[in-house]
């Protein structure tokens, strides 16, 4: 007997990153922050574990919206908190997309979103982007115009590129709604984006953020959406009831009130975000400009999945991603390595063992 949903029981999931719970690895696989989070951000769990953990937290996270809207020069109404990044798209695709209705993405990009559609019984399809990570317009508009949903990574995740407002502007749909996930901005320019959501067309944006990563939160599970006020109520009603808890709470407002510790980490990241990027390149890989707290490295007939077996042995983790029927025309496998900005010291292992690999 079989009781699952028909999408559901073909649906094969998303597989996140490998998350080894033994020590010893160097992990540069999932994007997270090598660097801990504010010491405020432990003061601030502390103090709330020893509150009222016997009540429900506050449904609306306003101290929190009031915090990241000061920091966005928004009224909190725009705010809407979340259990991380991943929660908003789920309440996106749960508030505007019926079953049978299209959403779009670029692609290669982060394939959660055909997940999502698979899981709420939409249609999906693929924006394939040139060999450079640049659009297709040709090929995109006559998909953007049915689409209800426009996803919009950026930066880009595999290959950390930002795509400017001009661009971004382009990919408005008529009828539905451009969301721009911004969960890597602050790696790149943290002002990028929002203010479209107050140009023409605004109130057909959303903005998606989250605090896993130049925050160095993932472990705490907390993000955001960003909309005109009349976009958020309606989200509001799909959410959980509390959807973000006493303690997350806490530390999101923690971390968003030292903002000179999260600048600090991402300029010690950028850099050697450039270090890794150069010595990648030296070694014969080619490396696009990254944004991100991430590269993604290629190499003209490597076997990128040998390098990354060679790496785990050493247990060094990048994320190895192929992406079938990429290209303009879907005419071909892209794939490639995915590799997290470390540590410098966590890097010089990466390029120690690489160059035992290669």
């Amino acid at each position: 007997m079989n009781l699952f949903r028909p999408n559901i029981q073909r649906l094969e999931g998303y597989v996140p990153g490998e998350q080894p719970q033994e020590d010893g690895w160097v992990k540069l696989n999932t994007n997270e922050n090598p660097y801990p989070p504010s010491p405020r951000v432990r003061e601030a769990i502390l103090a709330a574990a020893s509150g009222r953990l016997n009540v429900y937290p506050d449904p609306l996270g306003t101290e929190f919206r009031r915090r990241a809207a000061r920091l966005l020069e928004l009224d909190p109404d725009w705010i809407l908190p979340a259990n991380g990044s991943d929660e908003s798209l789920t309440i996106l695709m749960r508030t505007f997309v019926d079953p049978g209705e299209t959403i779009a993405f670029p692609y290669p990009s982060y394939i959660l979103y055909e997940t999502l559609a698979d899981i709420q019984g939409a249609r999906h399809e693929r924006l394939r982007l040139n060999e450079d990570w640049s659009w297709n317009f040709e090929a995109a508009v006559p998909v953007i115009e049915r689409a209800k949903i426009v996803f919009v990574p950026n930066p880009n995740s595999p290959s950390g590129n930002l795509w400017p407002e001009n661009e971004l502007c382009r990919l408005l749909p008529p009828h539905g709604l451009l969301v721009l996930d911004q969960a890597y901005i602050d790696f790149a320019d943290p002002s990028a984006d929002v203010k479209l959501l107050q140009a023409d067309g605004g109130d057909q944006i959303v903005v998606t953020r989250t605090l896993s990563k130049s925050y160095s939160l993932a472990g705490i599970r907390f993000g955001f959406a960003v909309a005109h006020p009349d976009l958020i109520a309606g989200m509001r009603k799909v959410k959980d009831s509390y959807n973000c808890d006493t303690l997350s709470l806490a530390a999101a407002c923690a971390a968003l009130d030292d903002q000179e510790w999260m600048h600090e980490n991402v300029r010690r990241i950028q850099a050697t975000r450039s270090r890794l990027t150069e010595a990648l390149r030296a070694r014969g890989f080619t490396v696009p400009d990254s944004r991100a707290n991430f590269v993604w490295a290629t190499r003209p007939e490597a076997d990128h999945e040998r390098i990354y077996e060679e790496l785990k042995r050493r247990r060094i983790l990048v994320r190895y991603m192929p992406f079938p029927e990429a290209g303009p025309q879907g005419d071909r496998t892209v794939d490639g390595l995915r590799i997290t900005v470390g540590t410098d010291e966590q890097i010089d292992r990466f390029l120690q063992a690489l160059d035992q690999v290669l």
